[in-house]
């Protein structure tokens, strides 16, 4: 159990109530405060890392022109005259220094011609007396937040530092066959590094004793998946029987061949659900892949085994078009399908609500309406969750975790106590390391080719100036008989972020194009109107589409052919692959144009390249994780600190493995281990990971 720091210590703001937090609250950066120059030798150089010079106070004064600012005047040995200049002070600072007093000042030295006598300036250095002694190793700099001294965190961990060392969740023989350092003198240093130190080393996180602490995160991470892991196979779940005449009938009927990917997915679940215990199965499949027909199918055989499916989708627009899909393809079956969402009258909802409560609702579709507690399931044996890293933690968690089949004497005490299989679709593909780091307790699938007859999308970048060109070849493709979508990243006037708008892109569109049938979607029309525009795009009766990214996912209209997004600069990888898999779902050509707005920063620049270069949503997977971690790829913003601290799942891959192998040597052979070690480091994060 953590030893709790004295109530005078603690700092409740940073989290820091007990002797490991402090250890394991480590720097961000740090400076090298172990030595001294002097001003002219700075001046000399100037360069834009801090220095460290020691003089004499000459004068201090607050002055109230240009702006109120505290001025100290400073001689050092060699006569220099240095002037540190505040914009923002308090009085006990101004009150701590005096005329002729021998300082100690750290900061960036930088030329200045404003301030008459001074030749040079620092903004906001630290200032101590001379007398303190020279500091004997870097200086920590920590992560804070407002109304945090980094003085204050210094003392409370420097305070923690003192107690070491501490318990070693690793023998001595683990630390020998990994080559890793003992964890307290891993802590010490990586608080109070040596003077003679290499910063860089300490920065980039590649010391032995930076190593060390990665290795200890991910052995406790992919400790606690293969646990998930290992426990999901100890719970109940409906054992389907295989094929049977839904599944049959479906597979006979459909209008295409399967390819010989979804027939393996396709497999893979199907022995999965044989088993008594739940699947747990991520598939993952690029835009227009074909994740869809592969649910449809692990629907009909839960169906054939006499169980429900629930569907669940992030937004309503994917939703309804999973709904209508599944009707089309399962209705003629004999299947009752029905329809949840949080737009539904309240009457269509307790329908609905009867037939999912009553077993008569086979299947059933619907947005995050599904994990209300007003659902109840007669029998519920498939969950699915369609783009499952858009839902929040909480959310993935309620419909795996909860089973919500009704009381009922015809079904025995174990199948009361069943959890569904499960099943998760993503069209943004994961990583290896990604999904080494964080689906370690998943069955992974991958679709890994495309349905024959799609064509490769071409992608073209274009400047903004360049507007009158891609509305005419637009037109082009209006007049070959395409539709088109149009989309921008607002939906009116931002004063900070001046970009084109939906709704005067819609008007400048009908100005230009007076003859074609442009109709605008966004996320603020009720549902029935988002319905009936869709509908109407899907039936060919509009030519253009403008819309913001309410039809990223989902929307599947093999006519469209053109792909317009307006200040592609701004939206992410991930985004914009998923924007241009709308279009390239017929057989004919199709091009995505990707507008921007100059100027571009690098980050952009390389965005775009990427796009245009490639097709493959793994290569930008690769990308967008290297560029942003792991978070958007995981539906991680609303996990805070859930993500890993330390280790970086791209640079670190071999520390991946490392810890893969040992967790799983320990989880059969070492269970003190694994409790000691995930005490220490998964407190309050094992439902992220889960999830």
């Amino acid at each position: 159990m953590a030893v709790s720091l004295p109530k005078s210590l603690m700092i409740e703001k940073l989290g820091l109530t007990s002797l490991e937090d402090c250890l394991f609250h480590l720097p961000l950066r740090y400076e090298n405060a172990t030595s001294l120059t002097t001003a002219s030798e700075a001046m000399a150089q100037m360069s834009e890392d801090a220095i460290q010079i020691e003089a004499t106070i000459r004068s201090s004064e607050i002055v109230l022109r240009p702006r109120r600012q505290w001025l100290v005047w400073l001689l050092d040995d060699d006569g220099v005259e240095v002037v540190l200049r505040y914009l923002h002070f308090y009085s006990s600072q101004v009150n701590k220094v005096s005329e002729g007093q021998r300082v100690r000042v750290r900061g960036v030295l930088k030329a200045t011609r404003f301030l008459p006598g001074a030749s040079a300036e620092m903004i906001h250095p630290s200032i101590v007396s001379a007398d303190k002694p020279l500091s004997q190793h870097l200086t920590p700099i920590y992560p804070s937040t407002a109304g945090v001294t980094q003085a204050r965190i210094q003392k409370v961990i420097a305070h923690a530092v003192a107690q070491l060392p501490i318990a070693d969740t690793l023998s001595e023989s683990i630390r020998t066959q990994y080559r890793l350092m003992d964890l307290s003198a891993a802590l010490k240093i990586l608080h109070h590094p040596p003077p003679d130190g290499v910063l860089e080393a300490f920065e980039n996180r590649t010391h032995p004793a930076w190593q060390r602490l990665k290795f200890d995160e991910l052995l406790a991470q992919q400790m606690s998946l293969r646990q998930a892991h290992m426990r999901r196979q100890t719970l109940h779940a409906p054992q389907f029987e295989g094929t049977g005449i839904y599944t049959q009938t479906f597979r006979a009927q459909l209008p295409f061949a399967l390819t010989a990917a979804q027939q393996r997915v396709g497999l893979e679940i199907t022995q999965d659900m044989q088993h008594t215990y739940p699947m747990q199965r991520l598939l993952q499949g690029d835009v227009g892949s074909g994740k869809t027909i592969v649910a449809a199918l692990a629907a009909t055989e839960a169906i054939d085994s006499g169980y429900q499916v629930a569907l669940m989708a992030p937004t309503e627009i994917l939703a309804e078009q999973h709904f209508h899909k599944l009707t089309q393809w399962l209705s003629p079956l004999g299947i009752t399908l029905a329809w949840l969402s949080g737009s539904q009258k309240k009457s269509d909802k307790a329908r609905q609500l009867e037939l999912i409560a009553s077993g008569q609702a086979q299947m059933v579709i619907g947005t995050h309406a599904l994990i209300q507690e007003t659902v109840s399931f007669a029998r519920l044996g498939l969950a699915i969750i369609d783009e499952q890293h858009r839902f929040g933690v909480a959310q993935r968690l309620a419909l795996r975790s909860v089973v919500k089949n009704t009381d009922d004497d015809s079904i025995d005490s174990t199948e009361a106590e069943w959890v569904p299989h499960h099943l998760m679709m993503t069209a943004t593909p994961i990583p290896r390391t990604l999904a080494m780091s964080y689906f370690a307790d998943l069955d992974i699938s991958v679709l890994d080719e495309l349905p024959p007859g799609r064509t490769a999308v071409k992608t073209r970048v274009v400047d903004q100036s360049r507007r009158s060109e891609v509305i005419a070849r637009m037109d082009a493709e209006i007049a070959e008989g395409r539709q088109a979508y149009w989309v921008c990243p607002l939906i009116e006037e931002s004063e900070t972020l001046q970009l084109t708008t939906a709704t005067e892109s819609y008007q400048n569109l009908c100005e230009a194009l007076p003859n074609r049938r442009i109709c605008l979607l966004h996320g603020r029309l009720k549902a029935t109107e988002k319905h009936d525009i869709m509908a109407a795009f899907s039936a060919r009766e509009l030519d253009v589409l403008v819309s913001t990214t309410v039809i990223e996912v989902g929307v599947d209209v093999p006519n469209a052919s053109v792909m317009v997004i307006e200040n592609s600069e701004r939206f992410g990888l991930s985004q914009l692959h998923q924007l241009r898999g709308r279009v390239g779902r017929g057989a004919q050509q199709s091009v995505c144009l990707l507008m921007f707005q100059t100027p571009l920063s690098r980050l952009a620049k390389e965005r775009l390249r990427v796009m245009h270069s490639s097709n493959d949503g793994f290569e930008i997977a690769r990308f967008d994780l290297q560029q942003r971690g792991p978070g958007e790829l995981l539906g991680a913003r609303q996990a805070g600190d859930a993500l890993l601290r330390f280790a970086d799942i791209d640079a670190d891959q071999y520390l991946i493995s490392q810890a893969q192998e040992l967790a799983i040597e320990a989880l059969v052979k070492n269970p003190d281990l694994v409790r000691a070690h995930l005490l220490r480091w998964m407190r309050g994060r094992l439902d992220y990971l889960r999830a």
